[in-house]
Formats: structure tokens, sequence, C-alpha cells
């Protein structure tokens, strides 16, 4: 399997998936994408009902790396990543209601579905790395989870110096914490004074600037990063297969911000897992649900929610839908993105955006909104969800359809929002045994403003005193 990027054309040497997990990011600024798409038949799929979760994400994931990464040693890899979740399923479904499921991607070290992809990231990374002898410098921008699971899975790792970013006051403090607590030496974590969008556009600056890219060796755990696409795919796969696929359509819902878990779904669409329909959930963080309702991809100031995972505006993965929507026209795609960096507006073709939509529905809930959700899931059906998960449940019951099941992805542990959980249901949610004491551990992180220089400044220091 080789790979393009959606700025670029496919080239006689094109990278594996070995070379794109390390780079992160392309070269010309667009993402990494398979230069096409596997194709699973309808027997495969049933056979895969058999496997365990690890097994399965062993066989998904080794569609994308065939030629780099054998199936056997990510049949290790895989075993080994999931070994440590507290529920022997790794991805349970639990029914909420008549054809509404949760899909619970919180059962991690983490406590967020960020584990699901970022445990095997870190060993996929260890992998490549030992066999090429190299050193990287992982830098990423955080709206909240991914920083604590990137950090979960990379700590004291030797060939790999993190840096995450976060906005500065903008995610809940166990998520805060989550990530600051962590002393091991290969770790620094920077609160930007600004935004995830701040954050993110520093983080893409980074990977933009190809003189400090080479010198510090740069690569991403962000959902930039196809391998973590990749390896989100599975869950899909093993919710739809407990629910009778291939032989019943099955939807989901996805409460949305960069993008990349949605996006996943979409990809085991395009492999041929029946999904009927992608249903976005959005914060008043809206540029998703207003591009569905009304082509319209324009940004505006992020708002802080009860939802902060969901706080953002530009949604990198967006660009690897487009660039399947423009049908493989990189020039196009390129030329796009170009004009929305500068115009803060993305001007997408008017049957690009119906191709969507005949896929992908969006719904957008206030935080008053999301409370109710949180409120009225936990009176009916006695579940306890976090604000996230509760807008994915929202969504889903609004767009299930009778006799298809519509599985909501169950993003985080509802104790990673405690005091937006107890106001909505007036339970107060407790951190498993393992995050117990995270109130009383040392915190340690740095408060730098948001420029590029400061930043870089800061990643040099980290790699030689880390």
């Amino acid at each position: 399997m080789r790979y393009r990027s959606t700025r670029g054309d496919l080239t006689a040497d094109a990278p594996n998936f070995s070379d794109i997990l390390l780079a992160g990011l392309a070269g010309d600024g667009g993402l990494y994408m398979p230069e096409s798409w596997p194709r699973i038949s309808a027997q495969t799929f049933r056979d895969w009902r058999a496997l365990s979760y690890p097994d399965l994400a062993a066989e998904v994931i080794a569609l994308f790396s065939e030629g780099a990464i054998d199936c056997d040693t990510l049949r290790t890899m895989c075993r080994d990543a999931y070994a440590g979740f507290d529920h022997a399923a790794i991805a349970p479904l639990c029914e909420v209601e008549q054809d509404l499921f949760s899909l619970e991607l919180f059962h991690g070290p983490t406590l967020a579905f960020k584990d699901m992809a970022m445990q095997m990231l870190g060993r996929l990374f260890d992998h490549v790395l030992t066999q090429r002898n190299r050193h990287v410098t992982i830098v990423g921008a955080t709206s909240g989870d991914t920083g604590s699971a990137a950090i979960e899975a990379c700590r004291g790792r030797e060939r790999l110096s993190v840096v995450i970013l976060h906005p500065k006051g903008r995610t809940s403090e166990v998520q805060r914490r989550q990530m600051t607590t962590v002393q091991d030496s290969n770790i620094l974590n920077i609160a930007v004074d600004g935004d995830f969008d701040t954050c993110q556009d520093l983080m893409k600056a980074m990977f933009a600037d190809h003189t400090f890219r080479d010198e510090v060796s740069l690569s991403a755990v962000n959902s930039i990063n196809w391998a973590r696409i990749a390896a989100q795919i599975p869950y899909y796969v093993r919710a739809a297969l407990a629910l009778g696929a291939p032989d019943r359509e099955v939807s989901f819902a996805v409460p949305t911000g960069n993008f990349g878990n949605v996006l996943a779904a979409w990809a085991a669409r395009e492999m041929g897992l029946p999904i009927r329909h992608l249903c976005i959930g959005s914060n008043r963080n809206d540029i998703l649900t207003r591009f569905l309702l009304d082509n319209d991809m324009s940004v505006r100031r992020v708002e802080p929610s009860l939802s902060p995972s969901m706080d953002i505006q530009v949604s990198s993965n967006f660009e690897r839908l487009l660039f399947e929507l423009l049908d493989r026209n990189a020039t196009r795609c390129a030329a796009i993105m170009r004009e929305f960096r500068e115009t803060g507006r993305m001007a997408v073709p008017h049957d690009a955006w119906m191709r969507m939509r005949d896929v992908f529905q969006g719904m957008t809930l206030t935080d008053e909104q999301t409370s109710e959700a949180m409120r009225l899931f936990y009176n009916e059906s006695l579940y306890l969800a976090d604000p996230h998960t509760a807008i994915g449940l929202a969504v889903g019951r609004q767009f299930k359809e009778p006799g298809i099941p519509m599985v909501a992805a169950a993003t985080a542990h509802p104790a990673k929002f405690p005091d937006a959980v107890f106001a909505a249901t007036g339970i107060k949610p407790e951190l498993p045994p393992h995050l117990a004491d995270l109130f009383e551990r040392q915190e340690r992180y740095d408060t730098m403003s948001s420029q590029l220089a400061t930043i870089q400044d800061a990643v040099r220091a980290h790699i030689r005193h880390g």
C-alpha cells in the first residue's frame, strides 16, 4: 500500500505506511491518503465476526500497512495495546433504547476514545523507529483528549520526545491533569494562550517550516497522521458486525470536532461496510453542521462549551473527505484549501456538497440542550453520559430510522467531566482506581504565548534536556 498527499499526485517513489507514520503531514502541507481503498468482501466480514477485537484490529490495519509491517507483528502489537483496557470487549456496545446503541470507546487508560488508536500508535512508532534506528519529536495539539492519550502511549519511550500544546484554561481540569501530572522526562506540556485552532495552527506551521521539521525530526500523533485513522476504523467494523453487518445496514452518530473519528467511519464505508448514514453532532462551534445544512464552511470565533474536545472551527480531516469528493483532484483540493486559509471560507463545489449530504447528516446542540440530553438519557435509561457522548446520543435519536441500528460513539468517560455531569444529573461520576489520586499529583507544564518562534525554541530545549 502506497500513499499520496491530498495536495499532490501519486509518485513513483510514493511513501509506504511506515514512511507516513513518521512523517505525519505531507511535505506539501496536505494529508496522506491511501492510493486506493481496500475492499472487503461480505464473506470476509462474516469471518471476522469470530475474531477478538485485537485480532480484528490487526486484520484491518494490515490492509493499510501492507508491504511495511507484517500481520503477525501487527497482531502482537494489537494484543499488547489493548491488554490494559478495563472491559473484555475493549469497545462494548450498550443498548440505550430501541435501535439506539452507545459504542463505549473510553475503557482505555485515559478514559477517552483517543486511546483506541493512540495505544497502537505508540507501539507502531517503537517498531518502525527501532527498525530504522531513529529518534523523532512528536508535536501534538489537543482540545482535551488527544494530549493525554498521546502522553500515556508515548511516555518513557526512548526514541520519542513528545511536546503537547493545549489551549490554556479551555480543557476540563481532569483533562489537563491527565497531561500535566506525567513526570517522564520525554514529555513536555505547553499551555498556549489561545484556543485549539491556535494550537493546531502552531503545529501545522512547525511542519511547514522544513528546516525546523528536519532539525528536530518532527512527527505527529494528531489525526492528521493517517495511522491514527487506520487504527480507528476497526471499532466501527466491530460494532457493525455485532449488529448484523454485512447482512444488515447500520448508521453511526459521532460527536465531531477535528473530523477524524467520523472520517474513520466513512473509510469503513468505503471499504464495504454497509453504513447507511453518518450523523455529525456539533456544539456551538458548529461549522460542520452549518456546512451540511447550507454549504457554509466559514470560520467563526471558537467559543468555550460544555464539550471542550469539540471546541474547534477548522476541522483538519475534512480535507481528506474533500479530496475524495473532488474525485481525488489534488490540484483543486490544494486551491480550495489555500483559499480557505486566506479567507476563512471554503468554496466547496455544489456537486461535491450534495454528494456529502447523501451520506452525512448534522445537528447542533447548545450547552443547555447538551445538559438536557445528559439528564434525559440518565432519567429514561439510567445511562450516564459525558457531554460529548450525550450530543452523540441526541443526534442518534434524532436521525435513527426504524429497523436500522443507530450507534452513537461514546467518546469519553463521564468522570472526565464531573462538574457538567453532576449539574445535569445530580450524579458525581468517580474516577477509576488508577486515576483516583489525580488531584493530588504534582503538575508540570509551561505557559507560553502563541508566538511560533517561542514554541519552536521550547521544542529545541526539550530535545536537548529531555
